[in-house]
């Protein structure tokens, strides 16, 4: 009793009420940080005051300036410099601190990387792309190395290098890149939409394209370009490549072997056009073999682009076999399939065989026969025309020899 007389003493009798000490409690946190904050200003600028002189470097020559007002306005200006240098206790400081470890605050970050090829590139390998510690904007600021219309030129800086690309035995996809649809769509016309390095390659744990868990690997291609072409995946995994992927077989073609994995064109140049007939070429030989014999491939090898290509007529990813009804050259389907170019088409015009080889007689008979007769005709008259054209040469020559032989008597 005597105790809480002395306490009433000495506070008003209000300052009981559960609800004041309520208040009174919930305050604590906030005076604390309130104290800790001037603190930290304060901690920062003792470290500002040797390290905001421009020509500062260390032991090694490096240069050890920070601008305070960049690093004050960073994504880390609600640090204190102890809070990243954290065996930096007092001044003066080690002389060799221990590097930054990133994974402090960004642990998952730090893990992908870790796993990933650029694990060992540099110490620490955050800042090959993000740069200066002091300065890091938000991803989403233009400013930013990693902001989206940046990335290309931040990913080139290593993969576009010669030297460094001679030694980590790479080829120089930054000038691939630039040159295809997506760099130019991306750097020209700034469509953040079109496709980055690292709408391919993922953002941290980038992985070798022979790493079954990499966006890269062979399998994975058509889900990582579905990822912004939606419509070509389905209709890819509809068709016999796509079937045949699912199935295991990973030689199936995916989406890199017709539109390669840098130097995208566009589908509807003639160069593409005319170099993806081959594409399809190096799997389906005997047919593309016909296909060069027939007038499509000889007018488009001409650089006529309107005309028939493969995909013309089995559709560019939905291509199924032609026992399948609802491939787009079924017996059933050709009079649509050949009118995209061709007006007026009859049941009669589709029955041309667009790659009948005359070398196969059990398949077409009657081609097969009509092209031995052609030949064996094209054999006669040019054996005849040149045994008569002989016999011409050796007739010229005797009657040549005797009317010489006649001048010289008659002298």
């Amino acid at each position: 009793m005597n105790h809480s007389r002395r306490v009433e003493r000495l506070l008003p009798r209000s300052a009981f009420d559960r609800r004041r000490w309520t208040v009174i409690v919930l305050a604590v946190p906030v005076l604390v940080c309130l104290c800790l904050s001037p603190a930290h200003a304060q901690k920062n600028e003792e470290c500002l005051a040797c390290h905001s002189q421009h020509d500062l470097q260390d032991q090694a020559g490096h240069s050890v300036f920070i601008d305070g007002a960049k690093q004050g306005a960073s994504v880390h200006g609600v640090l204190g410099c102890a809070d990243c240098h954290t065996d930096i206790k007092g001044y003066p400081h080690p002389e060799h601190p221990a590097a930054v470890n990133c994974a402090i605050c960004h642990a998952d970050e730090a893990k992908n990387i870790s796993e990933s090829v650029h694990a060992k590139t540099s110490t620490p390998p955050c800042l090959g792309c993000h740069s200066d510690p002091h300065s890091i904007v938000p991803v989403k600021d233009p400013a930013s190395p990693v902001y989206t219309l940046n990335i290309p030129k931040t990913c080139g800086s290593c993969h576009g290098n010669p030297a460094l690309a001679k030694k980590f035995g790479l080829i120089n996809v930054y000038a691939l890149y630039m040159d295809s649809i997506h760099g130019f769509a991306l750097t020209k016309d700034g469509l953040l939409v079109a496709a980055s390095c690292s709408s391919c390659h993922g953002t941290h744990k980038i992985l070798s394209h022979t790493n079954p868990q990499s966006r890269t690997y062979r399998t994975n291609i058509p889900a990582t370009c579905g990822s912004c072409h939606a419509g070509p995946e389905a209709a890819y995994f509809a068709g016999i490549h796509g079937k045949q992927l699912q199935a295991g077989n990973t030689r199936a073609p995916v989406c890199i072997d017709c539109h390669t994995a840098h130097a995208i064109s566009n589908v509807q140049s003639g160069t593409w056009q005319e170099k993806t007939s081959a594409t399809c070429g190096s799997c389906h030989e005997s047919h593309f073999a016909t296909y060069l014999d027939t007038f499509h491939a000889q007018v488009s090898a001409l650089g006529y682009a309107a005309t028939a290509h493969c995909w013309n007529c089995h559709r560019e990813h939905i291509i199924l076999p032609a026992s399948d009804p609802k491939s787009s050259v079924a017996p059933g389907n050709l009079v649509t399939t050949c009118s995209q170019c061709h007006a007026g088409v009859t049941a009669s015009f589709v029955t041309y065989h667009p790659h009948a080889d005359p070398r196969e007689r059990k398949s077409f008979p009657a081609l097969y026969f009509a092209a031995q007769f052609m030949n064996l005709l094209l054999l006669s008259v040019l054996g005849f025309f040149s045994l008569h054209t002989i016999l011409w040469f050796i007739r010229s020559v005797f009657d040549r020899s005797s009317r010489r032989a006649e001048v010289e008597s008659g002298d």
